[in-house]
């Protein structure tokens, strides 16, 4: 079932409004809930002997997280600090019974580990930094401190889970859409009421470039209304390189200009296309699917029997999910976008996002 279409079906009648707003007061009374059970001791937080961060959000989808995680992982590693990932794994195809492991392991399969986080292992993978996959994000940052002495743990799309217990908390908000319509799911897309900007240690706004500095400042304005102490960074998503997945080799993003197809699965994929079309593209074809498609060869066989020749973009996020035959399907023009979240604002505002992360960060970047 397509549930985005669902949603958008039920929003067009009075009715349909009526039973997503029903819907949303049922899912915030189950959060609230959930939220005041370990709030009251009902039920218990882990800790763990090592600094956990947890970079999250309080709305569904698009917000820039996984760049969020890579910039911070690839930041603490570049300066020697042992750092691990944990994440739920979201969607995976094949479940285990105990954490999963990525650590310098090519052949793993993505199915164990969910799309997103295996894209930030082949990423990370020059790095050293090894992600952990599993529902219960206590027991992962636990692998991760046993196996390899973790200084400090980064926990991927975890606000809302408050059994790890965490040091601080990055909240990104995206500035094209910071908080919807201001309800929770599935009305709006909060996934918790705006009062959770309390719990923030720092906020960085995303997509910054596509709005007015008018429009910054009031986000910045309604973010202080619910913690008028929190830093608040401006950030942009910059293209560095496409990546040739035939010939394995990075091409200048000024090598392809002009005509050329795409496809994404992405919570917004909008942005995906506008960056391309910034990027001097014309997409004369675009497909888009709901975030975290599985692909199939039959899409592959799509893709390269109606894109006329043009080059093919898509992302990291789409090209870990392709078959294991791919190459048998498409064999020239097909690139992935490889995107970097930037701090605006120079070393002194990249410096308030690394200490929070690490706050001895300074200090040892500085010997």
């Amino acid at each position: 079932m397509d549930l985005l279409k669902l949603k958008e079906d039920l929003e067009e009648n009075a009715l349909g409004r009526g039973v997503l707003m029903a819907a949303s007061k049922i899912y915030g009374a189950g959060a609230w809930l959930d939220r005041a059970a370990y709030e009251n001791g009902w039920k218990t937080s882990k800790s763990v002997n090592s600094r956990v961060v947890c970079i999250g959000n309080i709305t569904a989808g698009g917000t820039g997280k996984t760049t969020a995680v890579l910039l911070a992982a690839t930041t603490l590693a570049k300066e020697g600090i042992r750092v691990a990932i944990v994440s739920r794994g979201y969607k995976r195809q094949r479940k285990t019974e105990g954490p999963v492991v990525l650590f310098d392991n090519p052949d793993a399969d993505w199915r164990l580990a969910g799309d997103e986080p295996f894209m930030m292992s082949r990423v990370l993978s020059q790095y050293k930094v090894p992600i952990v996959i599993s529902p219960d994000r206590a027991a992962a940052a636990t692998e991760a401190l046993k196996r390899f002495k973790s200084q400090i743990i980064l926990l991927d799309d975890g606000l809302q889970h408050h059994r790890l217990r965490r040091d601080a908390n990055v909240i990104l908000i995206d500035a094209k859409n910071p908080f919807g319509n201001k309800h929770l799911l599935p009305y709006g897309v909060l996934r918790e009421p705006m009062t959770a900007l309390k719990r923030a240690s720092l906020v960085v706004m995303t997509h910054c470039d596509q709005v007015s500095a008018r429009r910054l400042e009031d986000i910045k304005d309604q973010i202080r209304l619910y913690n008028d102490a929190v830093e608040i960074l401006e950030s942009v998503h910059e293209p560095e390189y496409y990546f040739d997945i035939c010939n394995t080799k990075k091409v200048d993003l000024k090598a392809i200009q002009g005509p050329a197809a795409c496809f994404c699965a992405l919570g917004h994929p909008e942005t995906f296309e506008k960056t391309l079309q910034n990027l001097g593209l014309t997409l004369k074809q675009k497909w888009r699917f709901p975030d975290h498609q599985h692909y199939t060869e039959e899409n592959l066989r799509t893709f390269e029997e109606t894109r006329g020749g043009l080059p093919l973009i898509t992302t990291f996020k789409d090209f870990v999910k392709f078959p294991d035959n791919w190459r048998d399907i498409l064999t020239k023009d097909v690139y992935v976008l490889s995107v970097n979240l930037k701090i605006r604002g120079g070393e002194e505002e990249f410096n308030k996002f690394t200490d929070v992360l690490y706050p001895k960060f300074s200090k040892i970047k500085n010997k």
